[in-house]
């Protein structure tokens, strides 16, 4: 009797390791995640595919650590939106923002860096957060009734 019981136990603890070490963390996402952080009153320049946009942003791992940051080089990385010069979920999370608007882009891996990651500093399979601010589309900036509160912290 005792036999049966023991290997029921065993198979319920192998099944229990098998699906811990298997599962993502409550934090990843499956699909692109877009929070509207600061939209300014006034949207008169919005992002569109094949626009050149400069985007200010800081990237984190879902556990908080900051893997790259251009507020920290106080330089915004300029990219042409929607060509794939960026990771997919950028291409599809800053479409439609305007000037001045912030947002944070919960990406997962598939919009990421997928399966392989970027070492050392991105792991395989991550899911990514971005906090990002649009400084400029097709080098216009955000005129002065666009920006509204465009300083704060995300």
């Amino acid at each position: 009797m005792a036999k049966p019981q023991l290997l029921l136990c065993l198979l319920v603890a192998a099944a229990a390791l098998l699906l811990v070490a298997s599962a993502k963390t409550a934090a990843d996402v499956s699909e692109l995640q877009i929070g509207v952080k600061f939209k300014p009153e006034s949207c008169s320049i919005q992002a569109h595919k094949g626009d050149r946009v400069k985007v200010h942003y800081r990237g984190k791992l879902t556990d908080g650590t900051v893997f790259d940051s251009s507020y920290e080089r106080g330089d915004p990385i300029e990219f042409e939106l929607g060509t794939g010069q960026v990771i997919k979920g950028w291409d599809q999370g800053i479409l439609g923002m305007c000037v001045g608007e912030k947002r944070k882009l919960k990406i997962p891996s598939k919009l990421g860096y997928g399966e392989s990651g970027s070492p050392p500093t991105i792991p395989g399979g991550a899911t990514l957060i971005f906090d990002t601010e649009l400084v400029a589309v097709n080098g216009e900036p955000a005129s002065k009734s666009d920006e509204g509160d465009v300083g704060s912290e995300l």
